[in-house]
């Protein structure tokens, strides 16, 4: 369910929510960041010069009740930091919100914009970093600059259960966010596709990041994805569709 849809209003979560959203929105921490997302947004591409982008950082999205979160990377240029919605406009979010929909986490299966009517059902997505970064590798600085948006985010998550990392830099990200209030299981978990950990009350999944590097060339398949979401959903106490 959207943060904006009426029926969530009253709910107390969704304040936590739209305050991360607006902290996340308004932050200038990490200067290169700012710099590559805004000349991105300035100089654009010609398939969306008629577009505006959002270049700011982009805050998480989804329902509020969520039992289940799905961590990205980071906002693509021509996709999230375009559209101003996480996994928005851009081949990797094709084939996670179709995923999504096939698994019953979303009401329709694809997001082009904050306008398209989509909403989530048990599932918040976000990301590790929020503003895009050149060639898709943000420092390990501005990683841990970003993480406690992410934890102040799960904290106001109150039923969530899982989080379904999507690439071994979203495993990191939540290995940290996660073990900063528990203890970690040692040696430490090593993120693979399917990985299964448990951190404190959380169940933490691996899944190959729904990329064009991994989804053109099979490395991830969509009843792959689909295994991993339906287990999650599983794992959350959420009912799992019939496969399709």
């Amino acid at each position: 369910m959207s943060l904006r849809s009426p029926r969530w209003r009253l709910a107390p979560e969704v304040g936590a929510l739209e305050l991360v959203e607006r902290q996340v929105i308004a932050c200038h921490a990490c200067p290169r960041l700012v710099a590559w997302r805004e000349q991105a947004a300035a100089e654009k591409v010609a398939r969306f010069a008629d577009q505006e982008y959002w270049g700011k950082p982009v805050p998480g999205f989804g329902d509020p009740n969520a039992r289940v979160l799905f961590l990205g990377l980071a906002p693509a240029a021509h996709g999230a930091n375009r559209t101003g919605r996480v996994f928005t406009g851009d081949r990797s979010g094709d084939f996670l919100y179709a995923a999504l929909h096939r698994t019953g986490f979303a009401n329709q299966p694809t997001s082009v914009s904050r306008e398209d009517g989509l909403e989530l059902t048990g599932a918040f997505v976000t990301a590790v970093n929020r503003c895009a970064p050149p060639a898709n590798k943000p420092t390990p600085i501005e990683r841990d600059n970003c993480l406690p948006f992410l934890a102040k985010e799960v904290a106001a998550l109150r039923e969530l259960r899982v989080v379904v990392a999507l690439g071994a830099f979203a495993w990191e990200g939540a290995s940290r966010v996660l073990g900063a209030s528990t203890t970690v299981a040692r040696p430490k978990p090593r993120f693979g596709h399917a990985a299964q950990t448990q951190v404190g009350a959380i169940t933490l999944l691996g899944c190959f990041h729904p990329s064009q590097q991994n989804t053109f060339t099979g490395k991830l398949t969509e009843p792959m994805m689909d295994a991993v979401l339906s287990r999650a959903a599983s794992l959350g106490g959420l009912a799992v569709p019939p496969a399709r």
